[in-house]
C-alpha cells in the first residue's frame, strides 16, 4: 500500500476512533447526571429506565469492541500489515477497505468463513 493511500485510511480510521470515544464520553457522562431519575417513585419508569440504560450500555459494548479494532487497525498501518488478509497472505481489495477498515480478511476468506460458520457441528 502507497503512502497516500495508507495517510487516507489512518485518517478516516482516527475519525472514526475519535467519534466512537466522543459518544462514549457523552453516554458516561449523561449516565452520572441521571442518578436523580434513578430515585423515582414509579415503578414502570425505574424499569423503563433501566431498559434503557441496559440498551445503551449494549451499544457502547459493541462499540468499545470496535475501538479495539480500530486500534488494531493503525497499528497495522504502521506495521506496514494494512490491507493484508490474515488467512491467505494476499491484498485485502481497496473497495472492502473502504467499507470495513477495520477487517482482516479478504472477502474471499471472510466467504470461505462464513461458510463454515453456517456447518452444522
Amino acid at each position: 500500500m502507497d503512502d497516500k493511500t495508507s495517510l487516507i485510511f489512518k485518517k478516516l480510521l482516527n475519525q472514526q476512533l475519535h467519534a466512537l470515544l466522543r459518544e462514549a464520553a457523552e453516554t458516561v457522562g449523561g449516565m452520572a447526571g441521571k442518578e436523580k431519575e434513578a430515585a423515582m417513585p414509579d415503578v414502570t419508569d425505574r424499569a423503563s429506565l433501566e431498559t434503557d440504560r441496559n440498551f445503551l450500555l449494549r451499544i457502547r459494548d459493541r462499540e468499545r469492541k470496535l475501538i479495539m479494532k480500530i486500534k488494531e487497525a493503525l497499528e497495522r498501518l504502521d506495521r506496514g500489515e494494512f490491507g493484508i488478509c490474515e488467512s491467505c497472505g494476499g491484498h485485502i481489495s481497496a473497495a472492502r477497505l473502504k467499507a470495513r477498515p477495520v477487517t482482516t480478511l479478504c472477502i474471499e476468506c471472510k466467504t470461505e468463513a462464513e461458510k463454515k460458520e453456517k456447518l452444522p457441528h
